[in-house]
Formats: structure tokens, sequence, C-alpha cells
């Protein structure tokens, strides 16, 4: 199960938050088809936040089709997001940490592995033969 939280510094509303963190879990495979959110109240008292809050970004994923309510039983995951496999995506992340690793011992800070991260995003695709 996702264990979601606030930042109070990140500038979204807190429901916003929620969403963003759920849809970010199913991209990377952590939250799956079937899986359960926790309940509203479970996530209430974890946070200490208004029920109406959790009530809304689970409407706002429901409304996305992505969870659905089950009377009596809480709120389950309806379908991921992403479109690569559970194993090319572990694969994936794992690479991802390893050049991570190594760029942590070049010497790179947060910023300068974001920029790289931000550069490699935005250049042109090159499909190697």
């Amino acid at each position: 199960m996702i264990q979601l939280h606030l930042d109070a510094a990140s500038g979204l509303s807190p429901y916003l938050q929620l969403v963003r963190q759920v849809r970010h879990a199913l991209r990377l495979g952590t939250l799956r088809e079937g899986d359960q959110l926790p309940t509203v109240k479970e996530v209430v008292a974890e946070l200490a936040i208004n029920p109406n809050t959790v009530l809304k970004a689970y409407r706002e994923l429901e409304r996305e089709g992505l969870v659905a309510p089950r009377p009596g039983a809480g709120t389950f995951i309806r379908k991921g997001l992403g479109s690569a496999s559970p194993e090319s995506r572990d694969r994936l992340f794992g690479e991802l940490r390893s050049w991570m690793d190594r760029a942590r011992d070049a010497g790179l800070d947060e910023d300068d592995i974001l920029a790289l991260f931000a550069g490699a995003k935005d250049a042109p695709v090159t499909r190697r033969a």
C-alpha cells in the first residue's frame, strides 16, 4: 500500500499532492491494478487533514478512470499508467539508480543531476542501430 505524505512547501494544494503521488506510484508500478488505496480515515489520521481533501483527491482519480470505489470495501486501482512492462521499468530504474550513484561519486549535486536529466530529456531522440 502507498504511504501518502504532504509537503507544505510544495506550493501545491494538498489534494493535488495526493493525486500526483498516486499517479507517480502508478507510473513507477508501485501501485498496480487491483491494489487498494488507504482509506480516507487512514489518510486523515496519518496526515491530519480534512476528510474532504482526501475525498476530493480520490474523486479526481476516479474521474480520470484510475480508481474505483467499492462501497464498504475501499478505493481500488482500476488501471496503471505508463506503457513499459514491469520488468523493463525495474531494469531501467536499476540502471538509473546506478547512474545516480556514479553522478554523485563524480561530485554532482541534486541541481547538477536535474540539469543533466532535463537536458537529456529534451534532447532529440537518437536511435541506436
